[in-house]
């Protein structure tokens, strides 16, 4: 493989742009990323739907195809959710996503005052050269992960999968202790099959189906797409509850909006990079990169009283950090083994399908493909702005969709991709299974992507475990890097338990 990271600088710019040559002129990868926009969309602009479980539903649709087409269609969809998820933000008020929500802010009153299109515009623009900033970012880091990455070892593997479950249980809810609970279930969940090292059966119950262990496509469809089409069925009518008229809008205010962001260009930079930045640290995930951008906006900006009103740079800030941050999250994703992100919890999940295998090995056996993604997320961004030109319109009229509708045509695409991925049968029955648990833990509010980190991570810990006690014994956790991955899980347990202090004696403990 070519060596990026050699001083051939001719080697290094062949590695950085063969994949980019190779995407653009191959019409089945480009074909790929066309179709995986107005699917982002989609998602994104049906409030309650979303990147993950957009992601899930595609999943029995790669199973089976190579590991850079499918890889490269999943990333391209889930780069533009957000993009999507603007246009019910702006035109009702109605978040498409989590980190939609700071877009409400200043987007809304922007359609209220007749400004929707300028909103619009405004939000398209950050959101692509947000995700473009966010694919440099990870380029920009990937000479500096080298010789960090090369110096782990089985025992740092284990502790890190422990450290990928630990901070995506503290970034999924507000209760710590339910995340890590539901994280050491799939954990368990993962030991079903055949133990690697004997041959012995584990919880199989003699069903030959259960051998291989459990099926990642049938757990992540059960954990998340039958829950929520179940809880949209007992909700009933339409998708959001929508008051009042859809703001309208021309495409000349589009074009101004688009303007906006160039006007500004020294907020988008800056905005772009801290979500990016923000996106590469486990933990924090959409949410904190928008709202941090948007606060930051409001502090650094002339006029801070013109913020919450309706003013454009409101709007700039959060949706640069919502799209910049997928490329910040996409470097623990690949490299450690550790999503930056829920999202990036499920993407895990299918890159391990298609048969790519996160982790530091990344590093010397990956590059090509990392570079693929990383010219993939770009190039979504860019070929998102004119997909949503075209689009806008039939997008906005999504939020009336009625969920009757669109229930039988998830669980159909539930069911049928459970059972392609092994042709097994059995394969529906752990859906049904896992569905009811999804559901039940959506209800009551556990977590459910740590479910999924634990059943992917699972076989990777205990193959790490076994090498690492076979190499140095127990005292392999008194190694440099052992103790500051324990340190780094110690903090994070203390982190939680400082801010349901700093919350307050009234505030109930969510154990």
């Amino acid at each position: 493989m070519t060596d990026i990271f050699g001083e051939d600088d001719q080697l290094n710019l062949d590695a950085m742009f063969g994949p980019l040559f190779e995407i653009i002129t191959s019409p089945y990868l480009m074909g790929l990323i066309l179709l995986a926009i107005p699917i982002g969309m989609f998602f994104g602009a049906v409030p309650g739907l979303g990147g993950k479980l957009g992601i899930v539903l595609l999943i029995p649709f790669v199973f089976g195809m190579d590991a850079l087409p499918g890889a490269v269609f999943l990333l391209a969809m889930h780069a533009v959710v957000h993009t999507g998820g603007s246009v019910p933000s702006i035109l009702f008020g109605v978040p498409g996503t989590g980190p939609d929500a700071a877009t409400i802010v200043d987007g809304y009153p922007m359609a209220q005052k007749g400004e929707a299109g300028r909103a619009l515009g405004a939000s398209l623009g950050a959101s692509g050269i947000g995700g473009v900033i966010g694919a440099l970012f990870l380029a920009a880091m990937l000479p500096v992960l080298r010789p960090v990455v090369l110096a782990f070892s089985p025992a740092e593997f284990f502790l890190l999968a422990l450290f990928g479950i630990t901070f995506i249980a503290m970034l999924s809810g507000d209760s710590l202790i339910k995340g890590i609970a539901v994280g050491f279930l799939g954990l368990m969940v993962s030991l079903v099959g055949l133990d690697p090292h004997t041959g012995s059966q584990r919880f199989t119950f003699d069903q030959l189906f259960l051998w291989d262990g459990v099926n990642v496509v049938a757990a992540v469809l059960g954990i998340f797409a039958i829950p929520e089409m179940i809880a949209l069925g007992v909700k009933g009518g339409a998708i959001a509850r929508v008051e009042g008229k859809m703001a309208g809008y021309d495409i000349w205010q589009v074009l101004d909006g688009i303007a906006d962001v160039f006007r500004n260009w020294w907020l988008t930079l800056r905005t772009s990079v801290i979500g990016a930045v923000i996106g590469a640290i486990p933990g924090l995930g959409g949410d904190a990169a928008s709202w941090l951008c948007y606060g930051h906006a409001v502090q650094t900006c002339k006029n801070p009283e013109n913020f919450g009103k309706g003013d454009v740079r409101g709007v700039i800030a959060p949706e640069t950090a919502s799209n910049s941050k997928e490329g910040g999250s996409l470097l623990p994703t690949l490299f450690f083994g550790v999503p930056g992100s829920s999202g990036m919890a499920i993407l895990l999940g299918a890159f391990v399908m298609l048969g790519i295998q996160p982790g530091p090995q990344m590093a010397l056996t990956g590059m090509d493909l990392v570079w693929s993604l990383i010219w993939a997320l770009a190039l979504a961004n860019l070929l998102s702005i004119p997909v949503f030109l075209a689009m806008a319109p039939a997008f906005s009229l999504l939020v009336f969709v009625r969920g009757a509708l669109l229930i039988p045509f998830v669980l159909v695409l539930a069911f049928l991709g459970a059972y392609l991925s092994e042709g097994a049968w059995e394969n529906m029955l752990l859906l049904f299974g896992l569905g009811i648990l999804g559901y039940y833990l959506k209800k009551f509010g556990w977590p459910r992507p740590p479910f999924v980190i634990g059943l992917v991570l699972g076989s990777i810990a205990e193959d790490s475990i076994h090498k690492a006690l076979a190499i140095w014994g127990p005292t392999f956790f008194l190694r440099p890097l052992s103790l500051v991955l324990i340190g780094l899980i110690i903090l994070t347990v203390v982190v939680y338990i400082l801010r349901l202090r700093r919350a307050g004696p009234g505030v109930k403990m969510d154990v």
